[in-house]
């Protein structure tokens, strides 16, 4: 029996419309408008994409943003100085430096620049070491996504196999993490595979949930999966397609057409993990305004 799809985007307009209801509020409350920066150095056309569409969420939602561009040789101390302008800030509750950036910018010397309380991406060390051992904290956008889609499709994770392939910060590491911690929606027992796993079949077909995110189209065949598993591809990737006016399809890390046959459950690519990263997003930034306002004895 063909798999069921889980629709990322019908589920992302649901949560945007709660956070646009909760914004509303806390504006009549405080008369806050929840703040989001971003930054985009140089002219990555995917990145400028992206932020043109975390732009539109903001506007959605009647959220204040400002999108500062900068080209590509602004030097470190330049961006660090940007940074820590909009830290202090009070309009501005939270702050997105678009990845990647230029080589001769360390990531992560820029991502320890944002003040913690404004780390909406949640990639700051603070805020990781916070979601390891399970304090509240603002999840990764897109892993926080995969979470509140299983969540909000019926699927619970508890005392399920749940196999990871792939390892990264932005993805793999924080999904592991929050899956793995002794909370409802968690509470899962969890397998990282990545490029040193010999016989990745040999896990991906254990796996009761299998979540896809190792940037490789197409990766995972049907005859990689359990019959009746839930799988959630996070990959997008562009191959070609000379039967496409633009000359190209975007794909997943999953084979959809033989996954959709043996699968229980499955999120397309695109329209399933993709909208819920911006609409998570757009829950931290909220929860960012909150913090910010607590913080500076405005709300209890």
């Amino acid at each position: 029996m063909p798999a069921q799809i889980i629709n990322g985007k019908k589920i992302s307009e649901e949560i945007k419309q709660e956070i646009k209801q909760q914004a509303e509020a806390l504006f009549n409350e405080t008369g806050v408008v929840p703040g989001l920066a971003f930054i985009l150095v140089g002219d990555n056309p995917a990145s400028q994409v992206y932020v043109k569409m975390k732009g539109k969420a903001c506007e959605e939602l009647g959220f204040y943003s400002i999108t500062l561009k900068l080209p590509t040789e602004t030097s470190e101390n330049e961006l660090i100085e940007k940074i820590q302008t909009l830290n202090s800030d009070p309009k501005i509750h939270g702050i997105l430096v678009q990845l990647p950036l230029p080589p001769h910018i360390d990531e992560q010397k820029i991502l320890q620049t944002i003040d913690p309380i404004k780390d909406v991406d949640g990639f700051h060390p603070v805020n990781v070491g916070k979601l390891v051992i399970g304090l509240d904290t603002y999840l990764p956008c897109t892993p926080a996504g995969i979470q509140e889609l299983l969540k909000r499709s019926g699927i619970n994770p508890s005392g399920k196999h749940v196999v990871i392939v792939g390892r990264s910060n932005i993805v793999g590491k924080p999904i592991a993490n929050i899956l793995i911690q002794k909370k409802e929606w968690a509470n899962a027992t969890v397998t990282v595979c990545h490029t040193g796993t010999k016989d990745i079949a040999y896990f991906t077909k254990q796996a009761d949930i299998l979540i896809a995110a190792m940037g490789n189209p197409e990766f995972i065949k049907g005859n990689m999966i359990k019959p009746g598993a839930i799988v959630i591809d996070v990959g997008v990737n562009r191959i070609n397609d000379p039967n496409s006016e633009k000359g190209y399809k975007l794909v997943g890390d999953v084979h959809f057409e033989s996954a959709y046959e043996v699968a229980g459950a499955i999120t397309p690519v695109p329209g399933g993990v993709g909208p819920m990263t911006i609409a998570m997003l757009m829950k931290n930034t909220l929860k960012a305004a909150l913090n910010q306002l607590k913080a500076r004895h405005i709300l209890n």
